[in-house]
């Protein structure tokens, strides 16, 4: 086994691994940091003019773009006399000054917008809102013996059998039971409220 052509085909593969190193700095030198000479200048397009003082070509075009020594810097005097002729006239109040302005008087209405609404905000609220009732409904009792009797309630298809202080549907609060009606109170809203007994 050759010693010296191993370590030579290293220092050809760090060699051009040193040479790809180099370009990528270089690049990014060159991106990072670019020249500072000027871009070339674009070929600017001089218009022509015939004798007649017309553009040349066709007639009725337009100069594609005019060159530096075409443009005219003289000073015209008529527009800036104008413009320094002209009086700042404002309604009186310094605006440079830090003090508010005098409040300018609102005209008064003729009749209100909407009369119906602004009665309705004077009268003021007419009170609090009912109260929902209570969605249970009353259809019997069951008593055995000596026990206290219980009612049936029934809310939607859930049947519930309830004595005096149970609690149903855990807002529901039984308070008395007759033959004929049961009082029951909700604990959301203090809503006290008989339900009769139904019949049907």
């Amino acid at each position: 086994m050759n010693v010296g052509t191993e370590d030579k085909k290293k220092l050809a593969i760090l060699s051009v691994a040193g040479v790809g190193a180099l370009a990528a700095v270089a690049y990014m030198y060159i991106q990072l940091f670019p020249s500072d000479t000027p871009p070339l200048a674009s070929a600017t397009v001089v218009s022509t003019t015939t004798k007649s003082g017309q553009p040349g070509g066709k007639t009725g075009e337009k100069p594609l773009a005019t060159t530096a020594a075409a443009l005219d810097p003289t000073l015209h005097m008529g527009p800036m006399l104008t413009t320094e002729a002209l009086e700042y006239r404002g309604t009186g109040r310094n605006i440079f000054s830090a003090e508010a302005a005098p409040a300018a008087a609102l005209p008064k209405p003729l009749a209100p917008a909407r009369p119906a609404l602004m009665q309705a905000a004077l009268a003021g609220p007419t009170g609090p809102p009912p109260l929902p009732p209570i969605d249970l409904k009353f259809f019997g009792t069951a008593a055995h013996g000596v026990q206290q009797p219980r009612a049936f309630l029934l809310r939607g298809e859930d049947v519930f059998l309830a004595s005096v202080g149970d609690v149903v549907q855990r807002r529901y609060k039984i308070l008395a039971i007759t033959a004929r009606s049961v009082t029951v109170e909700d604990l959301t809203n203090n809503n006290q409220q008989a339900l009769p007994l139904i019949l049907n």
